[in-house]
């Protein structure tokens, strides 16, 4: 088997001194500052004159701006920063034309992220310690585990999450250790009360994390909505919201990795269902459990794993009605709502519903890859609009069939 080379961001905690906190400040307020206005100055020029403006024309501005004297600050923090925020307009826009995304938005100095990308120019690593430019001292990184032996970080990006915490990020080329080839297939039914369901008939308990912490969460809401906007006590009780949301999508994303690994190392072939999480998000009974699943993460996981790894992931269609077709016979049953767990086919045998949903999704993975195509979303369409390939046994598009499986 052919080595693979990847490209891999090993994302550490560390703890700035007081000047170097104050110096990544500055730099993410400049960062938003470059990009807010280079954003300004290519949409007027659109509006204005239909003239598209490409990163060069942006890099030109950035250097007439810090000749000014209202601009000047943008000389004291690096400028490796402020040249990829650019960078990252020019991605945002290409994305906006090609109808990848939506139109590039202002950055918030409360809600966006807080981050800086520097690139090789820009830091010095040497014998474990990282120090960025315009610091004299490394930052003091918690090593929770080591980079890929005899590698440098080609780029590193520095940021501090809602709950104040700041972490290092470092992109290096490694190549995965490959586990043993298997021959396993397996089929994954995604839901509610049962996180996934496994066509080998095993069920992975939904954690619900977000409820857990829920009472916990609206307390440091309601302290918060009692703060006067501007105080110093505001800002304290808006870091423990930030500290009750960083617990749970941490808790989260740990179960996702552990659970991801786990389908990846012991499957050559995964088959998941396409759904539109964005769409069934609008459903408000349901919403606040999707959205605490997760969905999306877990696919996009299982994805670049089986990337890594060799492995491979199979889509099926999301109109496939897998919940209502006999894994025994094939027969297609009538329209069967959500509370509706147990079913009886008229071939005599009994369903568990999501377990049954498992074993059709397997099954109709499997004989897509056997016909030599795959079934993969069509994600550029003349409309802007996301659709699917199907390439599955042709079935009446059955509008209960993506919904939510608890």
């Amino acid at each position: 088997m052919a080595t693979i080379h990847v490209k891999r961001a090993f994302k550490y905690r560390f703890y700035p001194t007081d000047a170097q906190a104050a110096e990544l400040s500055r730099t993410f307020g400049c960062v938003r500052k470059v990009y807010n206005m280079a954003l300004q100055a290519r949409t007027e020029a659109w509006t204005l004159r239909q003239e598209r403006v490409n990163y060069n024309a942006t890099s030109a501005m950035l250097t007439a701006w810090k000749k000014t004297e209202e601009l000047a600050y943008l000389n004291e923090v690096s400028s490796v920063p402020l040249q990829q925020t650019l960078r990252h307009l020019q991605g945002a826009f290409s994305n906006f034309w090609q109808r990848r995304a939506k139109y590039p938005t202002f950055k918030s100095r409360k809600k966006s992220r807080r981050s800086a990308e520097y690139t090789s120019s820009a830091f010095r690593f040497r014998d474990g310690r990282l120090t960025l430019a315009k610091m004299a001292e490394p930052l003091a990184i918690v090593w929770s585990r080591p980079l890929p032996e005899g590698v440098s970080p080609s780029t590193v990006t520095v940021s501090q999450d809602s709950a104040g915490r700041w972490f290092v990020s470092m992109l290096c080329d490694d190549r995965p250790v490959m586990p043993a080839p298997v021959n396993a297939a397996v089929g994954i039914d995604a839901g509610i009360t049962s996180l996934v369901t496994l066509s080998t008939g095993e069920k992975i308990t939904n954690p619900r994390h977000e409820r857990k912490d829920r009472e916990r969460l609206a307390k440091a809401q309601r302290d918060l909505s009692r703060k006067a906007k501007g105080s110093n006590n505001r800002e304290k009780a808006r870091l423990r919201v930030g500290k009750v949301y960083a617990r749970i999508a941490d808790r989260r994303r740990d179960f996702l990795h552990k659970l991801t690994t786990r389908l990846v190392r012991e499957n050559q072939v995964v088959v998941i269902e396409d759904l539109t999480v964005r769409n069934m998000l609008k459903n408000r009974t349901l919403a606040r459990a999707i959205a605490d699943a997760s969905w999306t993460e877990l696919r996009s996981m299982l994805e670049y794993k089986a990337a890594w790894y060799g492995r491979e992931v199979i889509t099926v269609d999301r109109w496939f009605p897998s919940s209502k077709l006999c894994s025994a016979c094939g027969t297609l049953q009538g329209r069967m709502p959500l509370n509706v767990r147990t079913w009886t086919c008229d071939c005599g045998t009994t369903h568990d519903r999501d377990v049954n949903a498992a074993k059709n999704i397997l099954a109709a993975g499997l004989a897509v890859a056997a016909c030599g195509d795959g079934v993969r979303p069509q994600r550029s369409t003349p409309g802007g609009q996301s659709s699917v390939k199907q390439e599955v046994v042709p079935a009446p598009r059955q509008r209960g069939a993506s919904q939510p499986r608890g």
